[in-house]
């Protein structure tokens, strides 16, 4: 059994693993290229060299990028034959766009394109 203490320090630990996990998820939203990417494919899946072709840049950025994002679960992928197409992990990942979008527009005046 675990005494009165041990769990009021076990559960500060588990809030500052959280509070750390969530610090991780949005440092992910701090780089520009990685929006860009999000932003692409929360309109549709899409492979690689589509994604590079739309933001002007190489298949090898592109991929890291995409590394990045896949391990810290905001894009899945599937393969079709030897084509991988990646899209948002799920609901939750277009959520916080879409609100971070909204804020931004409203709160720097910036008109928002339909569908995004």
């Amino acid at each position: 059994m675990h005494t009165q203490r041990e769990e009021v320090d076990m559960e500060r630990k588990l809030q500052e693993d959280f509070v750390k996990d969530l610090a991780e998820f949005f440092k992910i939203f701090g780089d520009a290229t990685r929006i860009r990417i999000l932003r692409l494919l929360g309109e549709q899946e899409r492979n690689v060299g589509e994604l590079a072709d739309a933001l002007e840049m190489t298949q090898s950025a592109v991929s890291h990028q995409l590394r990045v994002l896949r391990q810290n679960d905001l894009v899945k992928y599937r393969k079709e034959g030897k084509t991988v197409y990646y899209s948002l992990d799920d609901e939750h990942v277009r959520t916080v766009l879409e609100q971070g979008t909204t804020h931004i527009c409203h709160k720097r005046g910036y008109v928002e394109e339909s569908g995004q």
